[in-house]
């Protein structure tokens, strides 16, 4: 018997919202958003970190993640993700450490260098400098988590004797996971220090091309450092939207695909383009993202699950491109239809209606002789108590 698909489900939420909202009603749009999450079952939901452009909207996820542990009650919440070189890892470590216990286990740490070169220069860093700073962070939070006493003299952390006076919640540490786009750094500090992978440019041209390379990457260093990856560490993250035909899909992402794109050449003078989501019709056509039907989102699923063979949990974008009601149906429609047929959950079922319908010809006889039976044994019961009547 081949072996069973095993995948969560989850989303990231950067956050993206229109700068004509009112960011008040977006923040408490995203609390309802993680509650409707957890009633359907999703498993894991990972809130961004942004500083600048006004679109993505929190500072903290932390805060969030605070917030929505109160109103959720199984789904995991992660930082996606805390960016390292914007902060003391002391600190950092301090208040992940918090959050896993008032989550009870619950919250997921995400890290990664900061993706907005405005947010980095606002504090005076180079972007050159970056990922090397969230290396240096890392390692120091990491120790301080198992428990060390860390003493640190750098350029931009100074730590004396600095330790965490809680110990976490979740042993031996809380999970952590790092994010990996296109350089094979992401998956180098994975099977190092054995993290998670977040992929989150599966659903760029680059991204996607490396995917495998940069997970077999993580498998190759964390064997060399005596660890092994799990398939439920990486996850990919793609834009997903689902309706009941592809026309009305692609009718309800119009409603804020063009704000999104607005901010995306903010971003970048390319747009979308660097991102690989040029337009809604390219992201059909390149089969990156699942514009369309459940049957469009299942083969997507599909793809990448070839691509990289087997990955632990799809993390679908949460662009808001689709007004609320409309976002909340494609999720829905995700975990009612896409996700059971991609995993095969209801191949037992199919197989018992089958088996039913092949064989109705000898049960239908089977029921009408079983009828017969009783019947006849009623006409025989009322014809001996007539005929004892009479001899009496």
């Amino acid at each position: 018997m081949a072996q069973s698909k095993q995948l969560g489900a989850g989303i990231f939420l950067p956050p993206f919202h229109p700068n004509d909202e009112d960011p008040t009603l977006c923040m408490q749009r995203d609390f309802e958003l993680v509650e409707f999450l957890d009633k359907l079952g999703y498993d894991e939901a990972w809130i961004g970190e942004h500083h600048s452009g006004g679109f993505e909207i929190y500072g903290s996820p932390e805060l969030f993640i605070a917030g929505a542990a109160e109103r959720t009650k199984r789904i995991r919440l992660g930082t996606g993700v805390i960016s390292l070189p914007y902060h003391n890892p002391l600190m950092v470590a301090d208040r992940m450490v918090q959050l896993d216990h008032q989550t009870r286990g619950r919250a997921m740490f995400g890290v990664g260098p900061g993706l907005l070169v405005s947010d980095a220069a606002m504090l005076g860093i180079s972007p050159e400098t970056q990922r090397e700073r969230m290396v240096e962070s890392l390692e120091i939070i990491l120790r301080l988590l198992d428990g060390e006493v860390v003493t640190h003299d750098s350029d931009w952390i100074k730590l004396r004797n600095a330790r965490l006076h809680l110990k976490s919640y979740t042993q031996p540490r809380p999970y952590l996971a790092v994010a990996s786009a296109v350089t094979p750094s992401g998956g180098k500090l994975a099977g190092r220090f054995g993290l998670g992978m977040l992929c989150v440019a599966a659903a760029n041209p680059g991204g996607y091309d490396v995917l495998d390379t940069n997970w077999n990457l993580a498998k190759q260093v964390a064997a060399e450092h005596g660890r092994e990856m799990a398939q439920h560490d990486l996850r990919l993250m793609a834009p997903f939207h689902i309706a009941e035909t592809r026309d009305q899909a692609i009718a309800n992402v119009r409603w804020g695909f063009d704000k999104w794109q607005e901010y995306s050449y903010a971003v970048n003078p390319e747009g979308g383009k660097a991102i690989g989501l040029g337009s809604i019709e390219s992201i059909i056509a390149d089969g990156k993202g699942a514009i369309g039907t459940p049957d469009d989102a299942v083969a997507l699923l599909e793809k990448y699950w070839d691509k990289v063979g087997g990955f632990g949990c799809i993390l679908q974008l949460a662009m808001n491109w689709a007004d609320f009601e409309a976002t909340k149906k494609s999720y829905e429609l995700f975990m009612r239809y896409v996700l059971p047929k991609f995993l095969g959950r209801n191949t037992q079922r199919d197989a018992s209606m089958s088996w039913m319908r092949d064989n109705r010809d000898d049960f239908s006889s089977m029921r009408k002789s079983a009828a017969k039976l009783v019947i006849d044994k009623h006409f025989a019961e009322a014809a001996s108590r007539k005929d004892k009547s009479a001899a009496e």
